[in-house]
């Protein structure tokens, strides 16, 4: 975990906050496709991501889910800590889209640290305001753009976090993600095949060029 932990965040944090970090945080392996916070929980730890991707979904009153935004190497959760901070459960569905590495941090020790150390205060901030302006461009995308547009942004950025051109998701795993219906997806999918900006196999998404 050292070597890692030093490499992620070396850029971010002081010395002795690294140290401190080593000493108290716990290292998760998290496989793809498991839920690593789930709505209604408390939350114990604060997530530092080593490397993986995670995405962050929110849940309407009908079960429904919507893609927020994806965590990558480096970041951390911004609802996660604002949940530790007011002492609520989480109102967010966190899953490990590849296999992921995470530093579990004790509660205990963001505000602790908050005015200890510069480097973890910048941090904090800058992952609010990073969380933020991705909630903002979810929200314009909902509100501004139409379905096609959305589902080949969902798509890039699929094939960003994972540095992978296959995408192996299901056409309802999508619809869940874009909280819309499977029928709609596999249209949308089979109109972007025939421009030849991917192609669809049995158990993945082959992108060309979206």
């Amino acid at each position: 975990m050292k070597e890692e932990l030093l490499e992620t965040f070396r850029g971010h944090f002081e010395q002795p906050l690294l140290e401190e970090i080593l000493e108290v945080g716990k290292l998760v392996e998290v496989p793809a496709g498991e839920t690593i916070m789930d709505i209604g929980q408390y939350i114990r730890s604060i997530p530092l991501l080593l490397s993986g991707a995670i995405k962050v979904l929110r849940e309407d009153e009908e079960g429904d889910e919507l893609l927020l935004y994806y965590l990558e190497q480096g970041e951390t959760c911004s609802v996660t800590m604002a949940c530790c901070m007011g002492q609520t459960k989480s109102e967010i569905r966190a899953i490990a889209e590849i296999d992921t590495s995470i530093v579990m941090v004790p509660v205990q020790k963001m505000e602790e640290w908050m005015g200890k150390y510069k480097g973890w205060r910048n941090y904090v901030f800058e992952s609010y305001h990073n969380r933020l302006n991705e909630l903002l461009q979810t929200v314009d995308s909902i509100a501004f753009k139409n379905l096609d547009q959305r589902l080949v942004d969902y798509l890039k950025k699929k094939v960003e976090v994972t540095n992978d051109n296959k995408i192996h998701s299901t056409h309802q795993e999508i619809a869940y993600d874009l909280h819309t219906s499977r029928v709609v997806v596999s249209r949308l999918l089979k109109k972007l095949e025939k421009m030849k900006k991917l192609v669809l196999h049995r158990s993945y998404i082959q992108v060309i060029d979206l």
